[in-house]
């Protein structure tokens, strides 16, 4: 892996590989804990303008065929702290994927009309994911969870501030934020000359003043929280959680190890408990983030509203478990980490995101050193970390059928 620095600040990322693929993302380091109460959803709002055409190119469709007439894959995603674009194409056809993306970021036409179009596709997204109870847990989830943090708000923003977006906010907001110095160019597969070719299509952009975002201190827990919503559906959803620390801390490894403790497959704790032993859910996992500020952990199920109070008494058992843990448990814990995280490594574009994203949280080369420091972790640690993190003091949110 090799990192560098364009002259206008963008950050270069580049891994050298033999396959016949290359993964090409642009990430910028600003998501939906940056914006204020005005432009949430801001930032996923852009995500899908930079898609609906530039100065060169129309419309997304004309972007889309592009990429695909090649057989190339083309996605965005945005997260609380990045926007981030990318296209995975055949080795050969890598400056096709460089002259996309940088005219998508360069030359973005905001048409009116095309923002009055997305406001209403994205007005539909919320809908669905409001529909959609094993997504809508988790805006219920951070909304109960976090006091201060803006990882408390959906990163969809409102229905009143998508409604209320107009071209000068979009434009305003993405050349405030979406400059080169604050861009990452993470690239993954078989290509040569890249420092080169990014210079040739990114070496232009011109850079601006940044604007960084506060960092929030978050305390722990010190009392339950519950939050229950009543809906008709046929089956409940739960997700019982804390808050934890940030992936530069070093307790984030630990729980990455409970993490495959507890929810690795359906050889975890929790799925063999709730569901193997007992059949109380379908479907039964884990969820542990880490970004670089904040950090939470939590057991998610689907299940009937009158086994939640069972199932609860069943994660805060496990929890208690870790305090007796094996060196057999650890290991499976570990070699799993390994096996799973080198598997996914293998996918050039999972590759490069990952890369990119430990740059944007402190440095990529972490990434490099992530399976050793999983190696460094004590059965003690486990002890230490669960007796802290996770307690008896919660947050339970509960969408209940009616």
């Amino acid at each position: 892996m090799r990192k560098y620095g364009l002259k206008n600040g963008i950050t270069v990322i580049f891994d050298k590989n033999t396959s016949k693929s290359v993964a090409v993302e642009v990430m910028f380091k600003v998501g939906s804990n940056f914006e204020s109460k005005k432009m949430a959803g801001i930032s996923h709002f852009l995500e899908h303008m930079l898609f609906e055409g530039t100065k060169n190119r129309k419309d997304s469709r004309e972007i889309a065929n592009e990429i695909e007439k090649y057989g190339g894959e083309f996605n965005a995603y945005t997260t609380g702290d990045r926007t981030s674009f990318f296209i995975k194409i055949i080795n050969k056809r890598i400056d096709i994927a460089l002259d996309i993306l940088s005219d998508m970021v360069a030359n973005p036409v905001f048409d009116e009309k095309v923002i009055e179009k997305e406001k209403q596709v994205i007005l539909k997204e919320i809908n669905m994911v409001t529909d959609d109870s094993r997504l809508h847990q988790w805006i219920l989830f951070q909304r109960a969870l976090f006091d201060k943090h803006p990882a408390k708000n959906p990163t969809y923003g409102t229905v009143q501030t998508v409604k209320d977006f107009d071209r000068k906010h979009v434009s305003d907001y993405y050349y405030t934020h979406y400059i080169p110095n604050n861009m990452i160019i993470s690239i993954v597969g078989n290509a040569k000359n890249v420092k080169e070719k990014i210079e040739k299509y990114f070496g232009s952009l011109k850079p601006r003043k940044l604007i960084k975002r506060a960092e929030v201190k978050e305390e722990l827990q010190t009392k339950v929280k519950k939050f229950v919503e009543k809906k008709k559906t046929l089956n409940s959803y739960m997700v019982l959680g804390y808050k934890t620390v940030s992936r530069t801390h070093k307790d984030s490894y630990a729980l990455d190890v409970i993490s495959a403790i507890l929810g690795r497959g359906q050889s975890g704790w929790m799925f063999d408990e709730i569901r193997n032993k007992r059949g109380l859910a379908y479907q039964v996992g884990i969820n542990d983030e880490n970004e670089s500020d904040y950090g939470m952990f939590a057991v998610y199920a689907g299940l009937d509203k009158n086994k939640i109070e069972k199932a609860k008494e069943i994660i805060l058992q496990q929890f208690r478990r870790l305090e007796n843990i094996s060196e057999n448990d650890l290991e499976d814990a570990k070699t799993f980490i390994e096996g799973s995280h080198t598997l996914a490594m293998e996918d050039n574009f999972q590759r490069a995101d990952n890369l990119a994203v430990w740059e944007t949280i402190k440095n990529a080369k972490f990434a490099e050193a992530y399976l050793k420091s999983i190696r460094k972790v004590a059965i003690n640690d486990v002890k230490r970390v669960a007796k802290k993190y996770l307690n008896d003091k919660y947050t339970l949110v509960v969408i209940e059928q009616e």
